[in-house]
């Protein structure tokens, strides 16, 4: 297949593209990325979208994918995870008119992606990777790209590199986290390990981690000789931080909304870009932040963005020449990234052992009926004190019979030990009407038509 590899299809697809926008879980939806676009990024991915469902459900792909289709957002990578070569190829298939690539997530390090078997706990699978890649690769007519996290050992990411390249991979993005390095113990992203590889490969290198400021993608470029930048927190506090500009939070949040209303998307989307944007003033301005949870339309943001505003104006107007910002380096209605507190103990700084020993964690005991509040969780304690008589004792919780095919709780009628959904099918296939579940009823024999008949 006649398609652009390599340094080719970075210099003529994607035009030398030098600054990244990650793809987001619902954070790098069509509006943000145009709002992004219109501040320095120069190329965008979708948000990760999960092959499995892309193939059998439209109305997901029609949400995530085809309705999004403008002109102005491109060039576009339309990023899946998957862990079957057929599902992602079926995917990437389907996707390949609306996008210039295809990347396939290999970095995600949530407990979703160990629970479905993808993003990085795939990294050990290199049979199964080199398989999607290759396949892939010789498929589909755009370029296959995957974004990846690094091992502890800067060899053993190098060689993991070098295997996806030789497989087909025309672009590597590379995460310089290890897949343990998340949420409290993020830290600092090991630019030694991405130059290592940029050395290593001969195709195009996006770096990722550590970029709070142009100045920090300026500096990544020169250290590590990356083709590109990619940034993802930095962009969601600043999406103008391409731009070396750190403009007021309302002006962003203004302009976002305008764009809202032009390509709308989900509301929780609009709500979680506000909760970054505004990150640092709301500390200030508490009431805004319980506003902002309980707010159900665009207009009423809208009206709770010119609210913070006024605030802040009249802040600015207070506030005296030199005055101290506190632990930011600037005021807090200005646009600047949220600083995640240093990890402590093993793994503080790209797996190198903190002074600190590790704390052993101790698990909560279960708690029943009587237990004091200290010995519940947040969310119990929150139910408790809406209902004093919630009771959260497994013990005392009913015990369901389940389902003989699905596992579900049975119906409490079926005379088939199956819940209402299942029973329903058994009804129609095997011709017999269950005497205990009378909506069944209208499930009269009927032969099943032809399998030629289905369209």
């Amino acid at each position: 297949m006649n398609k652009l590899q390599g340094f080719e299809f970075w210099k003529i697809t994607l035009k030398g593209a030098r600054y990244v926008v990650a793809p987001m879980v619902d954070q790098s939806e069509l509006a943000w990325r145009l709002l992004s676009r219109r501040h320095g990024a120069q190329v965008c991915y979708t948000p990760m979208l999960h092959a499995q469902v892309f193939v059998r459900d439209g109305n997901y792909r029609r949400e995530n994918l085809y309705a999004e289709v403008c002109a102005e957002d491109r060039p576009l990578i339309a990023q899946f995870c998957a862990n079957d070569p057929e599902m992602f190829i079926k995917a990437a298939l389907l996707a390949q008119d609306y996008c210039d690539a295809i990347d396939l997530n290999l970095g995600c390090p949530q407990m979703i992606a160990k629970r479905g078997h993808y993003g990085a706990f795939l990294q050990e699978e290199w049979s199964l990777l080199e398989k999607m890649v290759s396949l892939a690769n010789d498929k589909i007519s755009v370029p296959i790209t995957c974004k990846i996290r690094v091992f502890p050992e800067i060899e053993k990411t190098v060689q993991y590199a070098k295997m996806l390249e030789k497989a087909g991979c025309q672009l590597l993005t590379v995460h310089g986290r290890t897949k343990e390095q998340k949420g409290a113990m993020t830290g600092v992203a090991s630019w030694e390990h991405i130059t290592a590889v940029r050395k290593a490969v001969s195709i195009p290198v996006f770096a990722n981690g550590n970029i709070q400021h142009l100045s920090d993608v300026q500096r990544c470029m020169e250290e590590t000789g990356v083709q590109g930048v990619m940034s993802a927190e930095g962009n969601l506090h600043n999406p103008a931080l391409f731009e070396g500009h750190s403009p007021p939070v309302w002006e962003m949040a203004e302009e976002y909304l305008e764009v809202v209303r032009q390509y709308p998307c989900s509301l929780s989307f609009v709500r979680a870009h506000l909760f970054k944007l505004w990150h640092h003033t709301l500390q200030i301005h508490t009431d805004l932040r319980e506003e902002l949870a309980k707010v159900r339309t665009l207009e009423g943001m809208a009206e709770l963005n010119a609210q913070l505003k006024r605030r802040c104006q009249e802040e600015m107007a207070r506030q005296e020449a030199g005055e101290d910002h506190g632990s930011l380096p600037f005021p807090h209605w200005i646009c600047q990234p949220y600083v995640r507190p240093a990890p402590k103990g093993p793994g503080s700084e790209n797996g190198q052992p903190g002074s600190q020993p590790k704390a052993v964690c101790v698990k909560r005991a279960l708690a029943d009926a009587d237990a004091p509040p200290e010995y519940l969780s947040r969310n119990k304690q929150k139910k408790k004190a809406r209902n004093p008589n919630k009771n959260f004792s497994m013990e005392q919780k009913p015990k369901y019979i389940k389902c003989e095919q699905c596992g579900n709780p049975k119906g409490s009628k079926c005379v088939f030990n199956l819940c209402r959904g299942c029973c329903k099918k058994a009804a129609f296939k095997a011709t017999a009407d269950c005497p205990g579940e009378p909506f069944h009823q209208c499930a009269v024999p009927h032969p099943l038509p032809p399998d030629n008949l289905h369209p």
